[in-house]
């Protein structure tokens, strides 16, 4: 089961809801929270999703701010892998890799 709660203009918490194959609500398991935002880039919005550690809504809510920002720290430390990656597999014509030129 699926719940949302959403203040609509920081984010939203996706409260999932175990249950059993009947439909009522499997009190065995707990629940789970996921936060979600948006950061907007000159590229237009960038969606932020992180599981939120809580053991009820109140919890979820108050870890929400830094749930999301480690979130954006570790997208950002991805994206700069990436980067640094592709940037050592750039070929330039004309260069011997891994020797030193004289001039």
């Amino acid at each position: 089961k699926e719940e949302i709660i959403t203040d609509r203009r920081m984010g939203l918490i996706r409260i999932l809801t175990p249950v059993k194959v009947d439909g009522s609500v499997d009190d065995t398991r707990t629940q789970s929270f996921m936060g979600e935002t948006q950061l907007m880039t000159q590229a237009g919005p960038l969606p932020v999703h992180t599981e939120i550690e809580a053991n009820n809504l109140e919890e979820a809510l108050a870890a929400f701010p830094e749930a999301i920002q480690k979130a954006v720290e570790k997208m950002m430390t991805e994206l700069q892998e990436m980067r640094r990656q592709e940037a050592s597999r750039i070929v330039v014509p004309g260069q011997n890799p891994g020797k030193i030129e004289m001039p």
